[in-house]
């Protein structure tokens, strides 16, 4: 699934797998986000020239943040305090290592990997994708979070993106328009992976399908048990009208309008529902 994002005049590209889980994921991800509020009033100068408020998770408990230390020697200083600053206020402890992304975060049980391009460099993208395809074979979680706050960098990394063949969802790119917000999205995702974690999202979404899919054998089975109605009519229903419960007091009229039932099948289907003599005699199809 590609979707758009505005920046300013730019649209931003994210990029996510089409799965099951990611519902649940970025459902998380806006509990997360609707629990962000200021905390200080206290301006940090960055390396851009802005002035950036400081922000905060309200987190259930803390985790553990480790940066690598070849990609902090080449960030500005002022930066790097942010970040300190900005994981202290989230309940996150920082540790600098050697290690092949740019951080990994520990939230919950959860290790997310981040690879941090602070400022696209549109000469040198083919480093970039080739460092994420060594990545992504040794982190589950692997996201790539890419400042672009120019046009240019945009259209580049956009045409990079697909230059390369990169699987959409594998791993994720999170484009932004600055690194401060780059990192509050990487802290956001992090705990969200967390939260997930903690409350068993995985498992609740495997017993969910589950019994999505016996509910829907069990209307299929109901529904084409009445003579002259096949699986298409059922799922017409399903689709249009809803559960066993809803069909079974829908009028002849709502089924007409919302399905493309013919007068007979839905003559049926109202009398399978409210005629004993017609639902407890013998089905001849």
């Amino acid at each position: 699934m590609v979707l758009l994002h505005s920046v300013g005049d730019n649209f931003q590209l994210f990029l996510f797998g089409l799965n099951v889980f990611d519902v649940f994921f970025h459902h998380a991800m806006h509990l997360v986000s609707s629990r962000f509020r200021p905390i200080r009033n206290i301006p940090v100068e960055l390396t851009s020239g802005k002035i950036h408020l400081g922000f905060s998770l309200i987190c259930t408990g803390g985790g553990v943040c480790m940066m690598s230390t070849s990609w902090k020697q080449e960030q500005h200083p002022s930066f790097i305090d942010f970040i300190s600053s900005f994981l202290h206020s989230n309940s996150y402890r920082l540790n600098f290592l050697q290690i092949a992304p740019d951080f990994i975060f520990n939230n919950g049980g959860t290790s997310v990997a981040f690879i941090f391009i602070t400022n696209w460099d549109c000469d040198d993208s083919s480093s970039v994708f080739s460092r994420v395809t060594t990545l992504k074979r040794q982190f589950r979680h692997l996201y790539v979070v890419v400042s672009v706050p120019t046009k240019e960098q945009n259209d580049s990394f956009n045409g990079s993106y697909f230059k390369h063949a990169m699987e959409i969802g594998n791993p994720t790119f999170v484009p932004v328009s600055d690194p401060e917000m780059g990192f509050e999205k990487i802290v956001k995702i992090a705990h969200a992976r967390g939260v997930c974690k903690r409350q068993d999202v995985i498992s609740m979404m495997k017993l969910e399908r589950k019994r999505s899919v016996e509910q829907t054998e069990c209307l299929l089975r109901v529904i084409t048990s009445i003579p002259g109605i096949d699986n298409h009519d059922a799922n017409a229903l399903a689709g249009a009208i809803g559960s066993i419960e809803t069909i079974s007091k829908a009028s002849k009229a709502s089924i007409l309008e919302n399905t493309d039932l013919s007068v007979d099948k839905a003559e049926r289907i109202y009398r399978f529902f409210r005629d004993p003599n017609y639902y407890l005699g013998p089905k001849i199809n």
